[in-house]
């Protein structure tokens, strides 16, 4: 018989009952019944009931062990009673009664309990991540994220991509994050970068012959963490292709990662036509580029409902600025007076004046509008709104006014913040669509220049022609999104794969020529020589996973996360360096600044 186990823990069947067994694992629980000890044996493949005769002369000791002490039991498989049977183990229909008894490692009292998973502060969590790492919820979660990654390679080589690994160390790049720097040691006063990502190398793959490169790929970023992001790495589905466009890009990833997500989806519906939609209609109808379309909510322009009206707030801007929009964030069901002033405290809560609101209940004369502001404008124009935006008795409308893009965030989330408090969001499937036709350039406020809106190696749509001749902030990018429920899962882009194009579109940002050849001189030369219009993406593993499994925290389905300081509580980084170590790196610590 083998040391340590003929099955594991969640193996044994009724099939095997009368044979000898021996099981290795956790004490999971102890129960002790009218003088019967029994154990709750646990592995990482499930759960096994032993039982314990007081005959036994290990009984008493296995009384005193904690809990989380790893064992070996030997005994022989018996049945379980009708009534004592567990339908909801695959044990469960049998149980080890326990003759032989090896105590492998004895547990120490707890600083975490892993039995019934109680609500435990993170930073204990964190700091004992081996025993939160055990329990039964975190544990599931961490398997089926290796599940969904090897799906996604599967998938990937079936669409006939090759994975290719990319450096770990190299130069620092312009993802627009700030790089973790690595000091050389035999290059003083140099450093490496990890990579904020692949993309530079994923080109050069390209521009080297390959075609269809893929990899699940470590991204590294000193970023603020925050609950859809953690600090330092995560790890995204990396891609490039050759001889591509937008729309070839789309029409191959679409399946990919619909049959993912329908894979471990657990029967819940998933979006089988993604919808593409440009940026300027995503954030003008639900006020994000990242919008959850499992809210119906759909905002409008009713500018000219105000315009000249009674309602001399909205009136009186339309008539000074010509920028000046009126939106509607119509809500279904929402036509009570009660839920209008919660929105409307919201909206304060967010630091706004308000939100004013129109609801319709039925009247004398039929459906009639109520509040503040139907008085002001009249029946007429509110019976308009009403029409436009196809109400009922029974609903209401919220309003935001001012230039679109300082209030759209704000009447994005009073769609989202509406959807959610009047039940309209159906949380019970994954709803996917593209956004499209990104801005290439946006206006920096604060340095009062043009920049980049997205990914500088994107290629603008027209070219070197549009650059020339075509304002700036006018010009979209061949940019996409993906977005699932509200979150951005996947970016990427056909790629400015010409020298003089590439040059022309920094130096609109303001690089010059040698800037753009002394910092992207790798891809910068590398097309000099001969490069296939390529384009590709990145999907967020992380996130991918997050939706799946319907966590709502990444810590949940990463293994050995940071906490929100970007610290590693288990290891104790990061650490401190010692004199010889910094010596070594030709640096020299200056202190704390106080």
């Amino acid at each position: 018989m083998h040391a340590y186990r003929t099955h594991n823990c969640g193996q044994l069947r009724a099939s095997d009952v009368g044979s000898n067994a021996r099981l290795s694992g956790w004490v999971h629980r102890k129960r002790d019944h009218g003088g019967l000890l029994f154990i709750d044996l646990r592995d990482h493949y499930g759960l096994t009931q032993c039982v314990v005769t007081p005959s036994n002369k290990n009984f008493e000791r296995l009384e005193r062990l904690r809990v989380e002490s790893v064992v070996t039991l030997t005994g022989e498989v018996i049945a379980r009673s009708e009534e004592t049977k567990n339908p909801n183990l695959p044990t469960g229909d049998v149980e080890l009664q326990v003759g032989e008894v090896t105590v492998q490692s004895e547990a120490e009292e707890l600083p975490l309990p892993v039995f019934a998973e109680p609500e435990y502060p993170e930073e204990i969590r964190l700091k004992y991540r081996f025993l939160d790492l055990r329990r039964e919820t975190l544990h599931k979660n961490i398997v089926m994220r290796t599940k969904i990654i090897a799906e996604m390679r599967r998938a990937m080589t079936e669409a006939k991509f090759t994975e290719y690994s990319t450096p770990i160390l190299t130069a620092s790049s312009p993802e627009g994050a700030r790089d973790f720097l690595v000091p050389s040691r035999i290059h003083p006063g140099k450093f490496y970068a990890l990579p904020q990502a692949p993309q530079v190398y994923k080109q050069l793959i390209m521009v080297s012959g390959f075609d269809r490169y893929f990899q699940i790929a470590p991204c590294f970023r000193d970023e603020d963490p925050r609950a859809d992001r953690l600090p330092g790495e995560f790890y995204q589905l990396d891609l490039e292709m050759s001889y591509v466009t937008q729309e070839d890009v789309l029409a191959t990833m679409e399946p990919v990662i619909r049959s993912v997500f329908e894979t471990f989806a657990e029967g819940k519906p998933v979006t089988q036509e993604f919808r593409r939609i440009a940026y300027e209609d995503a954030i003008r109808t639900y006020g994000s580029d990242k919008p959850d379309l499992r809210n119906p909510i759909e905002m409008q322009d009713v500018s000219e409902h105000f315009r000249g009206s009674g309602f001399k707030v909205f009136a009186g801007m339309l008539e000074k600025d010509p920028a000046v929009q009126v939106w509607a964030i119509p809500a279904k069901t929402g036509g009570s007076r009660a839920f209008c002033d919660r929105m409307n405290s919201w909206a304060q809560g967010e630091g706004q004046p308000g939100l004013g609101y129109i609801f319709w209940r039925d009247g004398d004369n039929g459906v009639e509008g109520s509040g503040p502001i139907a008085k002001n404008i009249g029946e007429e124009r509110t019976e308009a709104i009403r029409t436009q935006l196809g109400l009922e008795s029974g609903d209401a409308v919220f309003f935001a006014a001012g230039d679109p893009k300082k209030f759209a965030s704000f009447a994005g989330a009073a769609r989202t913040r509406a959807g959610e408090e009047l039940g309209l969001v159906d949380k019970d499937k994954f709803e996917l669509c593209w956004i499209v036709d990104f801005p290439f350039y946006e206006w920096d406020e604060d340095n009062k220049k043009v920049e980049f809106g997205h990914n500088p190696f994107s290629m603008p749509q027209g070219g070197m022609d549009a650059l020339t001749n075509e304002e700036p902030l006018s010009i979209k990018a061949f940019q996409y999104d993906m977005v699932c429920n509200g979150f951005e899962i996947a970016s990427g882009g056909i790629r400015n794969h010409i020298p003089e194009t590439m040059v022309k579109a920094f130096e609109i940002a303001g690089l010059d020529r040698a800037t753009v050849e002394e910092r992207f001189g790798g891809l910068y030369n590398a097309f000099r020589y001969g490069a296939p219009p390529h384009g590709g993406m990145a999907a967020g593993v992380d996130r991918i996973v997050m939706l799946l499994l319907g966590a709502q925290n990444l810590r949940e389905i990463t293994m050995f996360p940071m906490n929100q300081q970007a610290q590693d509580l288990l290891m104790g980084s990061p650490g401190e360096a010692d004199a010889a170590q910094l010596k070594e790196l030709h640096l020299r610590h200056t202190g704390l600044e106080k």
